[in-house]
């Protein structure tokens, strides 16, 4: 997992930043926002300057606070008041391609067993009977 958070952070390029959240996901962890965050305090030799809250907002409070801005404005980085102005500085990752699933998976094998119960009129399977006989 820190591997993959860590090879996500050292792509944001000088000049953008992006999320906690942003990195998780490109990191194929969403919702791991907090593990971010840990990697960047718990690593040397990061750009943590450039990963920000949600919204551009700068989360680090005093000195850190400031030392980020720093960091940020000498990359050419400009804000809206206190936040990064995202619209601008926003790095996009490229969107993740979906890994094909495994034949074995449980789930593929549970969709081919709904799929065979369905196309073959099996005995007994409810959603293949007949039509119903004609009342008198």
């Amino acid at each position: 997992m820190r591997e993959r958070i860590v090879a996500a952070i050292r792509k944001v390029p000088h000049g953008h930043v992006s999320s906690y959240g942003a990195i998780a996901k490109a990191a194929g962890f969403p919702g791991a926002a907090r593990q971010v965050a840990w990697t960047l305090h718990s690593s040397a030799g990061l750009p943590w300057h450039r990963i920000v809250g949600a919204g551009g907002e700068i989360k680090l409070r005093g000195e850190s606070a400031f030392e980020q801005r720093f960091r940020l404005e000498s990359e050419g980085v400009t804000f809206r008041g206190r936040r990064v102005n995202m619209r601008v500085h926003e790095f996009k990752f490229a969107a993740a391609r979906k890994q094909p699933r495994s034949k074995n998976s449980a789930k593929t094998k549970r969709k081919l067993k709904r799929k065979a119960n369905l196309e073959s009129p099996a005995e007994g399977n409810p959603q293949q009977s007949q039509k119903p006989e004609a009342r008198s």
